[in-house]
């Protein structure tokens, strides 16, 4: 009796099984145009997504063009087209979402709402971005100049890109140096290229033995036979400082802004072949040990 009832049993689970396949199976039969219909949504958002990258890379390349041709600063058009950038691509998702069954209040809420979460998420964010209108605004710097991020502990370098939220400075030593725009809008920003041309300043010590006439002759005449010096503007020989153990000399004189650095480096070496020539004496710093004994009683 056991036997019959168990293959009842087994009977009945079978007929169960095959009784929520068929329903299963019907269940696919009615839903699989919808299914259908979805999979071709999904196919022709990705390919619609693919054809849209390729038409906002064509426009922002238009959109590049036409601002240089009108002669507009590097930095705006690098800002303009991140922000066009960000706009294109959001309204792509906009219609990719709506193509898909999504409805437009849906997608508006939902915009929004992630716009103020992202916005208090991301403050810092939303300053840099601030702060980059302010630098295109106001023009403190711009792309290749040369600048300096405060002094104290900062950084320094050419300005290679403005962007929405970053400034990249390229240093001497070939760094990318990336810094958010609210921290370059808030802090003391040096621009050492804002201007043709640079004061340089040079001291140099001489011992007190040495003739300061003649120092001063020799530094004058460095700097009238030097080809990039501006001689034409102000250019001052002076003692600047009785020092403990020299007499320091300086120079005054105007260059361009590309030949600083040349410049100086030339005349410093020039100084001290002409000093070494004439006999001028460059000390270095020493100190002099009096020791004095007493006499024993």
């Amino acid at each position: 009796m056991e036997i019959i009832q168990n293959a009842d049993v087994q009977d009945i689970n079978v007929e169960q099984v095959k009784a929520e396949a068929g329903r299963f199976y019907a269940y696919l039969q009615e839903q699989m145009p919808s299914i259908i219909g979805f999979c071709l949504r999904v196919v022709l958002a990705i390919m619609v997504f693919l054809v849209a990258r390729k038409l906002i890379a064509w426009v922002l390349s238009v959109l590049k063009k036409s601002l240089t041709n009108m002669n507009v600063d590097e930095g705006v058009i690098q800002f303009a087209c991140s922000i066009a950038k960000l706009v294109l691509y959001l309204l792509v998702i906009f219609n990719i979402g709506i193509s898909l069954g999504v409805k437009e209040s849906s997608v508006a809420a939902l915009l929004g709402t992630a716009g103020v979460t992202v916005g208090l998420a991301l403050q810092g964010g939303l300053a840099n971005v601030a702060g980059g209108v302010m630098i295109l605004l106001f023009k403190p710097f711009q792309v290749g100049d040369y600048i300096i991020q405060d002094q104290a502990n900062g950084c320094e370098g050419t300005v290679s890109k403005i962007d929405m939220y970053y400034t990249t400075l390229l240093s001497v030593d070939n760094k990318n140096i990336v810094i958010p725009n609210g921290t370059l809008a808030n802090s003391t920003v040096i621009n050492v290229t804002a201007r043709n041309h640079r004061r340089l300043e040079i001291k140099v010590g001489i011992s007190y033995q040495s003739d300061i006439h003649q120092a001063r002759n020799i530094l004058e005449k460095i700097l009238l036979d030097d080809p990039d010096t501006k001689t034409d503007t102000e250019m001052v020989v002076f003692v600047d400082e009785l020092g403990e153990s020299s007499v320091i000399m300086g120079l005054r004189v105007w260059v361009e802004t590309e030949q600083y650095w040349p410049v100086k480096w030339r005349l410093n070496q020039k100084i001290k072949e002409e000093f070494d020539a004439q006999g001028i004496e460059i000390p270095y710093r020493q100190m002099d040990v009096h020791i004095h004994h007493e006499e024993e009683k």
